[in-house]
């Protein structure tokens, strides 16, 4: 089997590589983590312009790639070089569903977010319902041709520079079924809508949305009323694939500075890398970036597969990236010394990273339990 990329997404690659290495270094991010905002607009705009957000929906949707090796290639190259600005959120799970499940009123919103001129933010998860996709509480209730939203959602990342909030409520059935969930577009701006927004450990912005009376037409709806489940279930597995691609390129970048330290800090008149004990540690940095590699071409060949067999190899993905993350973040830091620690070096930055993608859409644990239950499914 083949594993090379296609000559579109190699010329992808490329083109973001090259542009990350000339406009986001540690000085640049960490302006940005310390603005109000949490983000770079301007970076944001380039990138749209360069195609970034469209390789993340297909043709018919108004970009030009989105299947799971064209959301690998870009998400290794974000986690390559510690991008804080948030494509996951606004083009994989906020765009994602509108694609999905929009009407052709709704699918215009797309050009702008492609565009770069409108973000989404996905306000799905609550303070109960931990990983569980079905656990949903906010309530969505008909008053004629409006829909009455009341609840409260958790670590909305996002929020506060969304345009539109997509946001999960139920309809009908009881907490934790995944029948009676549906999803409405509701703006920054309505009535009954409040944020309390915070800066997170690993770079960007997420918000507790409260919800207190939020009016919205019954247009605002997403899909057919109570079954929006398989659409969110989709998404969290495109998700799953972006942030396992992000991990890969966070972790090739601790080793890379992992090497370099390695050969450049000198004790007893030496390179440290000389020393045999520390060779052996960074050999096992090697090994276990490799096993990532191929669990990222792994889940991301499956994305499109039936929800089970899908499922199953991304759970098995995320376990293995989860662990093998944990020890190169971990082992890049005690080899570099305290020197990892400061913000003002790379590696603070890459390992948080690493050490973050394993707490969004399931951690390690959740994983194995769930590859577990597929497997005897």
């Amino acid at each position: 089997m083949n594993f090379e990329l296609t000559e579109e997404r190699q010329m992808l690659q490329d083109t973001l590589r090259r542009f990350l290495a000339d406009r986001y270094d540690t000085k640049t991010r960490n302006e940005i983590l310390e603005s109000d905002a949490g983000l770079s607009a301007d970076i944001w705009g380039q990138m749209a312009e360069l195609g970034i957000i469209g390789a993340m929906f297909t043709e018919d949707q108004g970009g030009f790639g989105g299947t799971g090796f064209d959301l690998a290639v870009v998400f290794e190259e974000l986690g390559r070089a510690g991008v804080v600005e948030p494509f996951l959120d606004t083009a994989i799970l906020g765009g994602g569903l509108i694609a999905a499940l929009g009407t052709d009123a709704q699918k215009a919103l797309l050009d702008d977010v492609i565009g770069g001129t409108h973000h989404l933010a996905f306000a799905h998860g609550e303070p109960t319902s931990r990983y569980d996709l079905s656990q949903v509480q906010t309530t969505a209730t008909a008053n004629g041709d409006q829909i009455v939203l009341n609840g409260r959602k958790a670590v909305v990342i996002n929020a506060e520079a969304a345009g539109t909030l997509i946001v999960s409520a139920r309809e009908s059935g009881g907490v934790g079924d995944e029948a009676g969930i549906s999803l409405f577009l509701v703006s920054a701006d309505a009535d009954g809508l409040d944020l309390m927004g915070y800066p997170m450990l690993s770079g960007g912005r997420a918000a507790e949305v409260m919800l207190n009376d939020v009016s919205v037409p019954v247009s605002a709806r997403l899909g057919a009323a109570g079954k929006a489940y398989p659409a969110i279930a989709e998404r969290a597995a495109a998700a799953s694939v972006a942030l396992a691609a992000e991990a890969l390129g966070a972790m090739e970048t601790a080793t890379r500075l992992t090497g370099e330290y390695l050969m450049t800090r000198k004790q007893f008149g030496r390179p440290i890398g000389t020393f045999q004990a520390l060779q052996h540690r960074f050999s096992d940095l090697l090994i276990e970036l490799e096993q990532v590699r191929s669990a990222v071409i792994n889940a991301a060949g499956h994305l499109e597969r039936e929800a089970q067999v899908r499922d199953l190899n991304i759970a098995a993905a995320r376990n293995l990236i989860g662990r093998a993350g944990r020890l190169v973040a971990e082992d890049a830091i005690q080899m570099h010394g305290g020197i990892a620690m400061t913000q003002e070096y790379e590696l603070a930055h890459i390992a948080k990273r690493i050490i973050m993608t394993d707490h969004r859409f399931g951690d390690t644990d959740y994983h194995l339990e769930r590859f577990i239950a597929l497997s005897a499914a």
